[in-house]
C-alpha cells in the first residue's frame, strides 16, 4: 500500500496548550482520590488536576492538564467509558469542546486505539470514516503519476490522504483506493481521481469510466431504502445511474459490495457525496447502538466487537440478555477494511500497542477444516484478522494415539485476537461441534502476575463474583498466596462472548494496576482450550 497525503501546519501555541487538557465528567463523589489518579496517570504524566461539583450532586467534573498533547489524546481515546467505582467516565479534550461547543465528546472505551462508539465529535467521526473506491489496475499508474506527482497534487489540493492498495490482490483487474479526510475533502479527491481516469480513458480509447464505491454489506440496505426509494431519489436528484452488486458475491472474508455510479463527473461527485453521507451516518448510528455493550470488553476497539454482534452477546452478561442484537445479520463478519480500523500493532501517533499471545486448543478432527484446501482458510484468517496463527504438529504435543486436541498459537493485538479466535471458533461450530453458539464452550487460561490475584478476587471474593455475573462465565483461580510462582493461571469457562468479556476485563484490571509504574499495562499470554 502506498500512502499520499497533505497535513496542516502546526497550530499556534495557545491551541497547543489547550490540547493538553481534558475534561473528565461522571466521576462519582465517593470515588477514591488515589484510584482516580491511578486511572488518569495510566496514559501519561499530569501537571494539574482541578475538581468541580457537577449539577446532579452525585458526580464530579475534573479538568486534567497533561504534560503532552499525546497524553491528552490517549486519555480521550482510552479512558472514555471507563468504569470507576460504579460510575462511567466521559472524557473529552477541551480543544474539541471549544471547536464543538454543543457538547462534543472524546474517544472510545479505555484501551481502544481509536474513538469509541458515539464518543467522538461529528468532525472527528467524519475524518475517521474513509471513502473506498475501486479502480482499474491499468489506471493506477496514471493516478499516481510520474514519481507520484499526480497523486501528490491531488492530496495537496484536496487536503485528503489517499492510500493506493496497488500491491494487494496481485494480478487482479481492479485495485482499491482508500481516501481519508472530511467529507468535502474526500469528495474532491475522488472527483480528481475520476478526472484523471477519464482523461486516461480518452487517451487509450477505454470508453466510459464509472465510479465504484466499496460499502460494507451491513450498510447497503440503508442506501437502497424501503422499496428502493432512497437510491431512486439519489439517481433522480443527480441524473446518474446507480447499481449495486449482488449479495451473492460476498462471503465471510469479503463483506463489501460495489456501488457503481454512471454519469458525468459533476453528477457522479454529487451522488458520491450523498451516498457517502448516508454510509457515514449509518456507521455512526451503528456505533451509537453498540455503545452500551462496549464497556463489557475494555481494551478492544468497538468495530472488532461489531464484527461478531450478529451472534449476540452472552446470556446474563450486562445489558445483553442473550440472542443477537440484530444489527448485522447472522453471517460471521470479519471487520473488513471499509470500517475504520486501528493500524495493526500501532496506536495513536505511531505508538506501539502490546500484542497478546493465546493458545487455542481445537479438536483434532477440526484441524483440516481450520486449515482449508491447500491452507486457504487459515490464510484468510491470518489475512483478515492481522494475527499470526500457527497450528502445532501432532508430535509437538505428545503421542498421536493419545492426543485429541491440537494447539493453535495466536499472536496479535486485542482486535486481531478477537477476530482470529472468533473465526476459528465459528468454523468449529460450523463443523458440528455444537448446536448454536451457546453450546460450544471455551476454557481460556490467562496468565496474570501472582501479585494481582487479590485484586481480581476482591474482598471476600466480591470482584470475581461480579465478573462472573457480568460476563456469564465461570472464573477459577487459586486462593491468594497459595502459589509461590511469579505468575498465576486464571481459568475462564463459558461461550465465546462470555470468556472474551472476562478476559478483557481481567486484562484491564491488571493493566490499570500496573500502569503507574510501567506507563502502559502489560498483557501476559493466554491459553484457550475447547471444552
Amino acid at each position: 500500500m502506498e500512502t499520499y497525503g497533505a497535513y496542516a501546519s502546526s497550530p499556534p501555541p495557545s491551541i497547543e496548550r489547550l490540547e493538553t487538557r481534558v475534561r473528565v465528567s461522571g466521576v462519582p463523589v465517593h470515588a477514591r482520590q488515589d484510584e482516580l489518579e491511578r486511572v488518569l496517570r495510566s496514559v501519561g504524566e499530569i501537571e494539574k488536576c482541578e475538581k468541580y461539583a457537577s449539577r446532579d450532586g452525585h458526580t464530579q467534573v475534573v479538568h486534567v492538564t497533561y504534560e503532552s498533547m499525546d497524553a491528552a489524546q490517549e486519555a480521550a481515546k482510552r479512558l472514555n467509558g471507563y468504569n470507576l467505582d460504579g460510575g462511567v467516565l466521559r472524557v473529552d479534550r477541551l480543544m474539541d469542546r471549544r471547536r464543538n461547543p454543543r457538547g462534543a465528546m472524546g474517544g472510545g472505551p479505555m484501551g481502544g486505539r481509536m474513538g469509541g462508539p458515539g464518543a467522538t465529535s461529528p468532525s472527528q467521526r467524519h475524518t475517521d470514516f474513509p471513502l473506498r473506491i475501486l479502480v482499474l489496475s491499468e489506471m493506477v499508474g496514471a493516478i499516481i503519476g510520474r514519481q507520484g506527482s499526480t497523486i501528490r497534487t491531488i492530496t495537496q489540493q484536496t487536503r485528503a490522504r489517499v492510500d493506493v492498495h496497488r500491491k494487494d490482490n496481485a494480478g487482479s483487474l481492479e485495485k482499491a483506493i482508500t481516501i481519508y479526510g472530511n467529507p468535502e475533502n474526500c469528495t474532491n479527491a475522488c472527483k480528481r481521481i475520476l478526472e484523471v481516469m477519464q482523461e486516461e480513458a480518452k487517451n487509450t480509447n477505454k470508453g466510459e469510466i464509472p465510479l465504484k464505491i466499496l460499502a460494507h454489506n451491513n450498510l447497503i440496505g440503508r442506501i437502497i431504502g424501503k422499496g428502493g426509494n432512497t437510491i431512486k431519489k439519489i439517481m433522480d436528484d443527480t441524473s446518474t445511474k446507480i447499481t449495486i452488486s449482488s449479495i451473492n458475491d460476498i462471503n465471510s472474508f469479503n463483506l463489501e459490495r460495489i456501488i457503481t455510479i454512471k454519469g458525468n463527473i459533476d453528477d457522479i461527485a454529487v451522488a458520491e457525496n450523498m451516498i457517502s453521507s448516508r454510509l457515514r451516518t449509518s456507521y455512526e448510528n451503528d456505533l451509537q447502538a453498540f455503545a452500551p455493550q462496549s464497556a463489557m470488553f475494555p481494551g478492544l476497539h468497538p468495530m472488532a466487537m461489531m464484527s461478531t454482534v450478529g451472534f449476540g452477546l452472552p446470556r446474563g452478561s450486562g445489558s445483553a440478555s442473550g440472542g443477537g442484537m440484530g444489527m448485522y445479520g447472522s453471517s460471521p463478519t470479519t471487520y473488513p477494511p471499509l470500517y475504520p480500523s486501528p493500524v495493526q500493532g500501532h496506536g495513536p501517533h505511531g505508538s506501539e500497542v502490546c500484542e497478546e499471545t493465546a493458545y487455542l486448543y481445537i479438536p483434532n478432527s477440526a484441524v483440516g477444516a481450520i486449515i482449508g484446501t491447500k491452507g486457504s482458510h487459515i490464510r484468510n484468517i491470518i489475512r483478515f484478522s492481522g494475527a499470526s496463527v500457527k497450528i502445532a504438529a501432532l508430535e509437538e504435543e505428545g503421542r498421536p494415539t493419545e492426543q485429541t486436541e491440537r494447539k493453535v498459537t495466536i499472536v496479535g493485538t486485542p482486535e486481531a485476537q478477537w477476530k482470529a479466535q472468533f473465526l476459528i471458533f465459528e468454523k468449529i461450530r460450523e463443523e458440528g461441534y455444537g448446536v448454536g453458539v451457546e453450546d460450544v464452550r471455551l476454557t481460556v487460561e490467562i496468565i496474570v502476575p501472582s501479585s494481582q490475584v487479590g485484586r481480581i478476587i476482591g474482598k471476600g471474593g466480591q470482584n470475581v463474583r461480579d465478573l462472573q455475573r457480568q460476563t456469564g462465565s465461570v472464573i477459577k483461580l487459586p486462593q491468594q498466596g497459595s502459589t509461590t510462582s511469579e505468575d498465576t493461571t486464571v481459568h475462564i469457562v463459558g461461550p465465546f462472548f462470555s470468556v472474551q468479556s472476562a478476559q478483557r476485563r481481567i486484562r484491564a484490571i491488571i493493566q490499570m494496576s500496573t500502569a503507574p509504574s510501567s506507563g502502559r499495562g502489560s498483557r501476559g499470554p493466554s491459553t484457550s482450550r475447547m471444552q
